[in-house]
């Protein structure tokens, strides 16, 4: 009994030693990873200053520099757990990472795609922040990407995240890539008008108003586009310059719709109201109908 004491005493006082021993190794592992951390925050801030001189994508320097800060944040650790005399936890950790590889691709196989997809959209991607896209069935303002998804800012004032992979995988409609984008509205005038003045009182109309252009690539146009009860229904196309897709767009839409009413009445063409037919059946014979005199 008192020799199983005396090698439990012993066994312990052997790893209480060797504790003691390693305990400046972890003090100093600790002030590692803390300076590392702190060094960390000032290259990222460093990667951030020195894109944002370079490249004029703030979506790419914000994605580079959030890769840059993880790889710093891994070696810092790593550096700290080997000057802890932890190389043996390092070197496992590393050996079950890529034993474990397939394992976690299988079981992260989203994570990894929305990643990669990231990393291929900070460098070939067909929108920058604050225009105005379509990704599948979600319509609004590009705001930020990060490593795993892109968020929208809707008209309505929801904000969407969409797996990377989906903005790869999916058709991008982007309306403000180049400035111009067309609009339309419809315009009814009676069947006894004529459509070739009518046509150039509009053309003249819209391109007198504030906010349209018009050049060789963007033309101001007229076409009949139906033959309704009671209106031959014009539709007017033209071009806008702008990045504000949904307010200034609409603006400029509803200041050119005015005109084009108030250009048409004053030149005496009709904007007639739809034609209503009232049928009789079985026995009757008249409409209830009267009129008096306001």
């Amino acid at each position: 009994m008192e020799d199983a004491l005396h090698e439990i005493s012993n066994s312990f006082y052997a790893h209480w030693a060797n504790f003691l021993s390693a305990v400046p190794n972890f003090l100093l592992a600790i002030l590692v990873i803390a300076l590392g951390m702190l060094l960390t925050q000032y290259i990222g801030r460093l990667t951030r200053r020195t894109l944002s001189t370079k490249v004029s994508d703030p979506l790419m320097t914000n994605f580079i520099t959030k890769t840059v800060k993880v790889i710093a944040v891994i070696l810092v650790l790593v550096f700290g757990l080997r000057v802890a005399g932890l190389e043996g936890v390092v070197n496992g950790l590393l050996t079950a990472a890529g034993a474990s590889a397939i394992v976690i691709g299988f079981a992260f196989k989203d994570i990894g795609e929305n990643f990669i997809s990231g990393v291929i959209l900070s460098f070939n991607r067909p929108f920058d922040v604050n225009d105005t896209v379509s990704i599948g069935d979600i319509f609004g303002k590009v705001k930020t990407m990060e490593f795993r998804y892109t968020k929208l800012k809707t008209f309505d004032g929801r904000d969407v995240y969409i797996p990377n992979s989906d903005v790869i995988k999916k058709p991008v409609f982007n309306y403000t890539e180049d400035g111009f984008f067309r609009l339309d509205f419809l315009v009814g005038i009676a069947y006894e008008d004529n459509f070739d003045e009518a046509e150039k009182l509009i053309v003249k109309t819209v391109r007198n108003c504030k906010g349209v252009i018009e050049d060789e690539e963007h033309e101001i146009f007229v076409t009949m586009d139906e033959l309704a009860a009671s209106t031959v229904n014009l539709k007017v196309l033209f071009w806008v310059e702008t990045t504000e897709y949904r307010k200034e767009a609409l603006k400029i839409q509803s200041d050119v719709m005015a005109a084009v009413k108030t250009g048409i009445e004053e030149s005496g063409f009709s904007m007639p109201a739809d034609i209503k037919e009232i049928k009789l059946y079985g026995s009757q014979k008249a409409i209830p109908v009267s009129i008096e005199k306001a």
